[in-house]
């Protein structure tokens, strides 16, 4: 997914950053990263306050294999796929996501 398409998803939040990140791209928001592309795709920001819409929305948790072929969890969600069709979701999703990475550093 390139740069222009990524600001555009986060267009309701406001201007955002895109760093290169571990072979992708973390995706900030006033300083914090609020989503992560990984292989083309665009994982959003959730913890334990709104790791439950995302599930019940139908999103999925973003894992790796770690060591000794266990999985392990990252705080990220794939996006709701009603999200892709109507700004108006996406909108609340970034927020979401945005919400949770305020709630993150504290």
């Amino acid at each position: 997914m390139d740069n222009i398409e990524i600001e555009e998803m986060f267009q309701a939040l406001g201007p955002v950053t895109i760093r290169r990140m571990f072979g992708g791209k973390g995706v900030y928001h006033m300083g914090r990263i609020v989503a992560v592309e990984v292989s083309g795709e665009i994982l959003l920001k959730a913890d334990d306050v709104s790791a439950p819409e995302f599930e019940a929305a139908g999103a999925r948790r973003w894992a790796y294999e770690g060591r000794k072929d266990k999985p392990v969890s990252m705080p990220y969600w794939s996006i709701p796929d009603d999200a892709f069709d109507d700004p108006d979701i996406m909108a609340r999703w970034a927020r979401l996501a945005y919400e949770a990475a305020v709630r993150a550093e504290k």
